[in-house]
């Protein structure tokens, strides 16, 4: 099994900016989502390796999972470019749109969705044959886990802009016989618990 987790919020995440690949750590909020996401992945996949993101906000929650985090830089984020901590309001709807419509739009300086599915894809292909018989927990971020379940649904990569995904929450891709299947998605259930 598969099993992607989001990070945690960062103070950029509560002030609704583009992150990207800007180093934030997890804020206070974060790190309390970090520790129930631990604690329900520690209880229903004790044995799971826990492979990161290098970047901080993923590292914090993957090192509340584990202290033997495996950091792979393909599940890093999309690179925003000259949109990295500009508001999501401040990017014009013209630009969203072109956006929306064409995988191989480059904010300035940054990365296209298409180039982000090629890395993360990869990494997903290496880890399946392992993701059959074993747990494997990827902490990433917004965009690298849309890239994973259009991945698992060997779907079209405009298809992320139709998924919604909350910080701190769970998404499972199963490897079975026929490849992946997408059995769990956006879970944060866990979050609501005391």
């Amino acid at each position: 099994m598969l099993i992607l987790v989001r990070h945690g919020r960062t103070v950029a995440n509560a002030k609704a900016l583009l992150q990207g690949r800007v180093d934030h750590p997890l804020d206070d909020v974060g790190q309390d989502q970090a520790r129930r996401v631990a604690r329900v992945i520690n209880d229903l996949y004790p044995e799971a390796r826990v492979v990161s993101s290098p970047l901080r906000r993923a590292r914090m929650t993957a090192e509340a999972i584990s202290q033997n985090v495996i950091i792979d830089e393909r599940f890093i984020e999309l690179d925003y470019g000259a949109f990295d901590e500009l508001a999501l309001t401040d990017v014009p709807a013209e630009t969203w749109a072109q956006w929306h419509a064409d995988p191989h739009f480059r904010p300035p300086n940054g990365e296209t969705l298409a180039e982000l599915d090629v890395r993360v894809h990869a990494a997903l292909d290496e880890l399946t044959d392992e993701a059959r018989t074993k747990d494997i927990v990827v902490v990433a971020h917004v965009s690298p886990i849309k890239s994973a379940v259009v991945w698992a649904l060997n779907g079209h990569t405009n298809m992320s802009w139709r998924c919604a995904l909350d910080r701190g929450s769970i998404t499972r891709i199963a490897i079975g016989p026929r490849g992946p299947s997408l059995v769990g998605f956006n879970d944060t259930a866990h979050l609501d618990v005391k």
